[in-house]
């Protein structure tokens, strides 16, 4: 099996965390650590014995796949560029900066053969993942996604930054598509950009999704809860813990229905280390990535109408 040579461009907190997956797969070499910042990419680079560049640009013929860990305003600039030089791709989230930009990506890909995997973490996490075989017709969706300030993610908003994670959990679980009405409304605290979002969309086939997202928050909260006819279900993404309440019918004699309670907890996991792997496993083998350019846009066309939503609502 022939060694792949890997890099990751960014050498922030989430790029430091890529780079340290590929210097640990085997069959995979972390040739290189690319960043604007040359002392932070020499760091990084020297932790893990790969070379340090101070661009996307200096990888071009050195390497066969990357992570683009770079802020999100510049995913499309560098992934567009890597793939024209045939080098396959994993793009942390945001896919991109606008829509537009994602569809773009998404015919470069195409048009150059090349693997273009959409880094949404929590298609991975195995809470999500035993989701699909609970989760059955639901008719309402609440979330929240809270989080301390840090300067982390702030060239884009709130949506982009950390809304999009449900987004798509939510149409990769639930499978609703179709969007007929959404409305939405979101405020600037700290910076420049939308820090703290509310939209509620209705789907084609009636499933109505509340979703709340704040970077301004006290607290991490990441909790996502499924309405359906038989059961309540909720997800605490980071605890990586399912509660179940189905309904069951009345006992004999009883008025009411019976409620039963389950709890699944899924332990320890590294969905890093298998979203991650899985584009590894692609790359090798010339497949489709479990989270598609097709995936990726979806949630970029829907963040793009909560965003145009919360122009017009602010507009009055």
């Amino acid at each position: 099996m022939p060694e792949l040579r890997a890099a990751v461009v960014g050498a922030g907190r989430l790029g430091a965390f890529h780079a340290r997956k590929y210097a640990a797969i085997e069959g995979v070499r972390l040739t290189h650590v690319a960043d604007i910042d040359p002392e932070r990419a020499r760091a990084l680079a020297a932790e893990l014995g790969a070379a340090a560049a101070g661009g996307h640009r200096e990888l071009i013929g050195k390497i066969d796949l990357a992570s683009v860990a770079a802020p999100g305003v510049s995913h499309h600039a560098i992934a567009s560029e890597l793939m024209a030089a045939g080098i396959d791709v994993l793009v942390e989230k945001p896919m991109a900066a606008t829509f537009d930009e994602a569809r773009d990506l998404k015919e470069i890909a195409r048009r150059t053969g090349r693997i273009l995997q959409i880094g949404h973490l929590e298609r991975f996490n195995p809470a999500v993942m035993r989701l699909r075989s609970i989760v059955a017709a639901p008719r309402f969706v609440e979330c929240h996604r809270l989080a301390p300030f840090t300067e982390r993610g702030v060239d884009v908003d709130v949506v982009l930054d950390l809304m999009v994670h449900d987004l798509d959990v939510i149409q990769c679980v639930t499978g609703a598509s179709g969007v007929t009405a959404l409305e939405a409304l979101g405020v600037a605290v700290l910076t420049d950009q939308i820090d703290v979002a509310n939209a509620r969309i209705r789907f084609a086939n009636g499933l109505i999704a509340n979703l709340n997202a704040s970077r301004v928050a006290p607290r991490r909260e990441r909790k996502i809860r499924f309405f359906q006819p038989d059961a309540y279900i909720s997800v605490d993404y980071e605890a990586r813990r399912i509660q179940i309440y189905r309904k069951s019918p009345p006992a004999p004699g009883a008025a009411f229905p019976t409620i039963s309670a389950e709890q699944i907890d899924l332990g320890d996991a590294d969905p890093l280390r298998d979203e991650i792997a899985a584009f590894v496993a692609s790359v090798r083998g010339r497949t489709p990535p479990p989270v598609t350019a097709d995936d990726g846009l979806r949630v970029m066309e829907l963040s793009e109408r909560i965003r145009r939503a919360m122009e017009s609502a602010a507009a009055g």
